[in-house]
């Protein structure tokens, strides 16, 4: 990925229309906090003339949200510099007996959904313990909701309702499966009663980003390979509903760079879509209408907004739901703070992210607040804490709920 990294850095002009929305520097106004401060710190480190641990202070701090690729006139690839930057570091870096306990248990739990839901169990019970807790750890208490929804097992193939208009297969997701298996529910009902097969691949696996964006490249590569072998072939789309999820999927070509399976990658990459795009594309029924006005705020996901560069259709497809309103708030491009783990791995930075966010959401006085990825939903139902409006909720369980008459 030598060349890759390369290009990166030599693209960057340091114009600096990157800062105003990198999310770390609003938060502490350093230039070695922002991408063109990492990317000058990350050249410098594969140049030879910069140790390791003098740069990973201020690149650990990045979210990887990729806001500045969006602001980047220069068309800067900054995460081709990032992801293989933090593999070889991940590499070289010291590590504590604690960090890599935590390490262990949040790449061998997040990405199992039964693991995960055994130990999400546990840490309810952990949880009375958590003052005498080791503070590495507190974190992924915090997160954890007070009580864990109904396991739903789902099936491998759902039929379209009425005309046949497709077929697709559904990525099915890790943590979502066991802190909101409603929203792969929400998605099939949509998808079917708009004609579409939904086909869920058993053999299915996590689509590797939580290790890929932490620098634990072969695990994510794993992944990918038993994803590229699960998902069938003779589906319209690879349908995603989880930001985090369809960002790591549209990286399989960079993940796969140089190996036996880089061209077979790249065809699979051409074939995701967000559930959001997808829809919009295929036309959907119109919803029937609202039976008073309702106002939503609508919050973007970062890796759909700026991995994936989805912006428009989660909102065409809200509005196509009459009687219903978007609400937009301000700082709508910075990043709530979630980022696959980095609420667990930087917990200071993003209590302060997830506060702002929460605290736009709630100055909107909307009555739901909408997001497409899960790890968004959970930062932003911690900091919303025991308040009850906004209810907070997928994009798809809106439309959902709008289809069957029950969102107000």
């Amino acid at each position: 990925m030598g060349e890759l990294m390369a290009e990166a850095v030599q693209t960057c002009v340091h114009c600096g229309f990157c800062l105003a929305g990198c999310p770390t520097y609003n938060l502490k106004g350093q230039e070695m906090d922002t991408p063109r401060g990492r990317i000058m710190l990350m050249k410098d480190v594969l140049e030879g003339s910069l140790a390791l641990e003098k740069a990973l202070p201020h690149v650990d701090q990045c979210l990887g949200c990729l806001s500045c690729e969006t602001a980047c006139p220069s068309g800067v690839e900054y995460n081709h510099l990032l992801a293989p930057f933090r593999e070889m570091a991940e590499k070289e870096r010291p590590k504590s007996f604690l960090g890599n306990m935590k390490r262990k248990m949040l790449l061998d739990t997040l990405p199992n959904p039964k693991r995960f839901k055994t130990a999400a169990s546990l840490g309810k019970f952990a949880k009375h313990f958590r003052g005498v807790m080791p503070k590495i750890f507190k974190p992924m208490l915090d997160l954890l909701p007070d009580e864990l929804p109904k396991s739903e097992r789902l099936d491998p193939i759902y039929p379209a309702q009425g005309e046949f208009r497709g077929k697709v297969a559904l990525l099915a997701g890790c943590a979502q499966q066991v802190l909101a298996p409603e929203i792969n529910r929400a998605t099939i009902n949509v998808l079917t009663r708009n004609g579409i097969e939904v086909l869920v691949p058993e053999t299915q696996q996590c689509c590797g980003a939580l290790a890929w964006h932490v620098g634990e490249a072969e695990a994510a590569r794993e992944n990918a390979r038993a994803n590229l072998q699960a998902f069938p072939k003779d589906v319209d789309a690879i349908i995603t509903n989880a930001a985090g999820c369809g960002s790591g999927l549209h990286e399989y070509s960079l993940m796969l760079k140089g190996q036996a399976e880089e061209e077979q990658a790249k065809e699979f990459v051409k074939k995701v879509s967000d559930i959001t795009s997808y829809l919009v594309e295929l036309g959907i029924q119109t919803p029937p209408a609202l039976p008073r006005p309702v106002k939503i705020a609508y919050q973007d996901a970062c890796h759909l907004r700026h991995a994936q560069r989805v912006e428009t259709p989660p909102r065409q497809l809200l509005l196509s739901i009459p009687n219903l309103q978007i609400v937009e708030m301000p700082d709508a491009e910075i990043c709530c703070g979630s980022a696959g783990t980095y609420n667990i791995d930087q917990p200071e930075n993003a209590h302060e992210l997830g506060q702002r966010k929460i605290q736009h959401i709630l100055d909107t006085e909307a009555e739901f607040a909408a997001s497409g990825n899960i790890g968004c939903l959970t930062q932003l139902r911690s900091h919303l804490g025991d308040k009850t409006s906004p209810k907070l909720m997928h994009t798809i369980e809106i439309l959902d709920a709008a289809y069957r008459r029950e969102l107000v």
